[in-house]
């Protein structure tokens, strides 16, 4: 069956960048509206929920978890270490620093707090992630994939993380973007957006190396590399790299960033501690192997979308990155509750679903993301009432 039609991809223009700018915003005006609308639904919910339960709705999306360690950063500077009950240490240099650098910036800037400091961010890179999304899928597929791409993204099940002081989505945002500029030849600009996504959080070494292995494709096919590329290339690693080589100077050890890493239970053993885990439920009592499966077909639905991305044919900067992204999110150590959170930047894995609903009816489409919707409010706002981090 021949895919979807793409809509006529936006020429550029000749006039003022302005004028440019509110071109790419109008044609990216549907999916930054239907991502907002499902935000807001996903918000109403929580709150709702939140008045309901006697709990500060506010409270569960900027100072929970996470927004804590960012906004204690973001206040102090990095320097606390948290010491458990059985010993074990947890150190803020797990965290990286651009979020925190944004919140405490704003902060002073507008007199926020930086915990809602950290929510505006959240808002504006959300909205930036949407964006990006629908770049990419409006270059590949054509507007509505795009659009559909977007705004399944904002109604995935955690996709209440989007919504919180968290950096998913600014690290999602300056993936999509990086992307999208490695797609249109813009290599300067992804190295750079790379540069900032390896300073937002750990899985910036994927887009890092998606990179690298794509000019590596390319001087393959070409034998040689523009010098647009190599720069885009060696400006990459910069973010990540300085960020671990600085904190191995802070701990004045060559495998100080992977020290801290472990510290938090991090690390990659190629998923045998999360094959543990799940057989832990498969051999429990009824409930414990009705979740055992669930989790094993929630497993099991992320391998085959990534399938699904290699037969689309999807470019090799997306087949690279979104592979690594759940390399690292299935295959790594940790808290493994946070592995549908860790999932949340591999936004391409949508991309199949978005060509086939590109497809159908528009009343279908419609019907398929209003379920989603609600589905994702739902589960987000029980979710953020439970006990344990998204």
């Amino acid at each position: 069956m021949p895919g979807p039609r793409r809509s006529p991809a936006p020429a550029p223009a000749s006039g003022p960048t302005g004028r440019r700018a509110a071109h790419a915003l109008r044609r990216a005006a549907p999916a930054l509206l239907g991502y907002a609308a499902v935000r807001a639904l996903v918000a109403v919910v929580l709150l709702v929920w939140a008045e309901l339960s006697d709990r500060d709705g506010h409270q569960l999306l900027s100072a929970r978890w996470d927004s804590l360690w960012y906004s204690r950063i973001a206040e102090n500077g990095y320097g606390y270490t948290a010491v458990l009950e059985d010993g074990t240490t947890h150190p803020d240099l797990a965290f990286f620093p651009l979020l925190p650098w944004l919140e405490r910036g704003i902060a002073e800037a507008s007199g926020l707090s930086v915990a809602d400091a950290g929510l505006l961010v959240s808002a504006v890179a959300s909205l930036a992630a949407a964006w990006g999304l629908f770049a990419v899928g409006d270059l590949l597929h054509g507007r509505r994939a795009g659009v559909l791409l977007a705004v399944l993204w904002a109604a995935v099940p955690v996709g209440i993380v989007q919504s919180m002081a968290y950096s998913e989505s600014l690290f999602t945002a300056l993936a999509a973007w990086a992307l999208y500029a490695v797609l249109t030849d813009r290599w300067v600009w992804a190295g750079g957006l790379t540069a900032l996504a390896g300073l937002t959080r750990p899985v910036g070494a994927a887009l890092v190396a998606a990179l690298w292995l794509t000019a590596a494709l390319r001087l393959y096919r070409e034998r040689r590399l523009p010098g647009r590329a190599v720069c885009g290339l060696l400006l990459a690693p910069v973010g990540f790299l300085g960020y671990a080589v600085w904190v191995g100077v802070r701990r004045e050890s060559v495998t100080g960033y992977l020290d801290v890493q472990g510290e938090w239970g991090n690390g990659f053993d190629g998923g045998l501690a999360f094959a543990r885990f799940i057989g832990g439920f498969l051999v429990g009592g009824p409930l414990s192997l009705l979740a055992g499966l669930a989790l094993l077909a929630g497993v099991g639905l992320v391998v085959w979308a990534l399938v699904l991305c290699f037969h689309g044919g999807q470019p090799p900067p997306l087949l690279a990155y979104t592979a690594l992204v759940v390399a690292l999110a299935l295959c790594a150590k940790g808290y493994f509750g946070s592995k549908p959170r860790l999932l949340l930047p591999a936004f391409p894995l949508l991309l199949p679903l978005a060509v086939t609903m590109a497809r159908s009816r528009t009343r279908t489409a419609v019907a398929v993301l209003g379920l989603l919707s609600a589905g994702a409010a739902v589960y987000g706002a029980f979710w953020l009432h439970g006990s344990g981090p998204p």
